[in-house]
């Protein structure tokens, strides 16, 4: 085996939840790439089949499922989708997620609840699902093997800024979910997950077109560039594949290098 197979996943199943676009997107597309079957859900049918479509031009096949992922027993359902079709399933990539970001006072407990369960139990609720179909082929012991849970966090879940007290906790609270799990499911399947910094996806959208804006995150960040969605895409690959058998229970900062937030929202002092 050459060090380039190890980044293989040949004929293995992975389940990418908010898979219509962005960095869901660019995951099944590069795990189709890298030789897996996916299965992609999302709210937009048609997003899913336009993503679907990339996946089939790599010589794979997908399964498209549209869904409300904040439906606890849609997204528990991807994992049983999945194996009823391609009779296996590999890796889970919790992608679906996001808090708009609010100022404190704004932030009652409603709110808060809901980016705790649009960000965190969701992922719980299709890895709890998947698990029992995951070990159905998993070895006992076999060094880390291809069964893997890749979380998509945020740096916003490991570093302090205004206005992200609801986003930056669910995304914190995602992150060490995965080293948690890790040691409850090794050494059969890996668990890990990825703090992504500024990626232009459609969350970013209204950022692109303002300049100054633009500039500030690009200067604040020391690589000098907002990220790309294949730049997250080819960490999760590298966490699923064998590549990435020795790693478990760990989170990679694919942040550009930041270590606080690189946007202002210019929330002012309370009483100002």
């Amino acid at each position: 085996m050459s060090i380039l197979d190890r980044f293989l996943v040949t004929d293995q199943v992975a389940v990418v939840t908010g898979a219509g676009r962005g960095i869901g997107a660019a995951t099944a597309v590069a795990f189709a790439q890298a030789g897996a079957d996916v299965v992609i859900s999302a709210r937009t049918a048609d997003q899913l089949e336009v993503v679907a479509e990339q996946v089939r031009a790599a010589g794979r096949r997908a399964l498209v499922v549209p869904a409300d992922l904040s439906d606890l027993d849609a997204v528990a359902g991807l994992a049983h989708a999945a194996y009823d079709e391609f009779g296996r399933l590999d890796t889970i990539v919790n992608n679906v997620g996001g808090t708009i970001p609010n100022a404190f006072l704004d932030t009652d407990a409603a709110y808060l609840e809901e980016a705790f369960h649009f960000n965190v139990t969701t992922a719980h609720a299709l890895s709890l699902a998947a698990v029992p179909l995951m070990l159905k082929d998993a070895p006992a012991h076999d060094g880390g093997g291809q069964k893997s849970i890749v979380n998509i966090s945020s740096m916003m879940g490991r570093s302090a800024g205004r206005g992200y007290l609801a986003y930056g906790t669910a995304k914190a609270a995602l992150a060490h979910w995965a080293r948690l799990a890790a040691e409850d499911l090794a050494p059969r399947i890996r668990v890990n997950g990825i703090y992504v910094g500024s990626v232009m996806t459609s969350a970013l959208e209204f950022v692109a077109g303002v300049p100054e804006m633009m500039q500030q995150l690009e200067t604040k960040t020391p690589l000098g560039r907002v990220g790309e969605a294949e730049d997250i895409a080819a960490a999760a690959l590298y966490l699923s594949s064998r590549a990435g058998q020795y790693v478990t229970g760990k989170m990679l900062e694919v942040d550009g290098g930041i270590q606080a937030p690189n946007l202002d929202l210019h929330l002012p002092d309370l009483g100002a």
